[in-house]
């Protein structure tokens, strides 16, 4: 990880994440499923806010239509045909803050709109944190990831510092 913060109870580190976002065109999604499913080797999520985890990258369906593709080290390339589809990398506009430790749910209900309680281990939503439009990724009882866009994310790491403080 990049960049660190650790506090009593919580912890928060920045990490550069490469994202692939796939994206079906109407009429065309049951050719598309089945060719991405191929492509990549594992069933996709069926549902919006659904992840399915492969050795070191995670599918999440963000929209209908919409599947993002998260991964650890370099992403695969994967050719998707235009008339079904189409890739977009979306890496180098976002990073990764993976949240943790006990204090997490306390700094949550300062910053996002989120039931943690019904939110699974494994499931994702889109939510505004400080008024910037974030992912979150629930990875665990006291483990979560948020994939916010680069260029805000000074400041919203400045402003989950202060949530987690206030709670000290």
């Amino acid at each position: 990880m990049a960049d660190g913060l650790t506090m009593a109870g919580f912890e928060m580190a920045m990490d550069d994440c490469a994202i692939l976002q796939f994206e079906g065109w109407d009429g065309a999604m049951a050719q598309f499923e089945a060719e991405l499913h191929r492509m990549l080797g594992v069933p996709l999520p069926n549902e919006v806010g659904e992840t399915v985890r492969h050795d070191n990258w995670v599918v999440i369906r963000v929209a209908p239509r919409r599947f993002w593709l998260l991964c650890d080290g370099p992403p695969p390339v994967i050719d998707v045909d235009p008339e079904l589809g189409c890739a977009l990398p979306l890496g180098e506009g976002r990073v990764r803050l993976r949240l943790s430790g006990g204090g997490l749910k306390h700094v949550l209900e300062r910053c996002v709109a989120v039931d943690w309680e019904t939110l699974g281990e494994g499931q994702a939503l889109q939510t505004g944190l400080h008024r910037v439009p974030v992912l979150l990724l629930r990875r665990s009882a006291s483990e979560c990831d948020l994939l916010v866009p680069r260029s805000f994310s000074k400041s919203l790491t400045e402003w989950i510092d202060d949530a987690s403080a206030a709670g000290t």
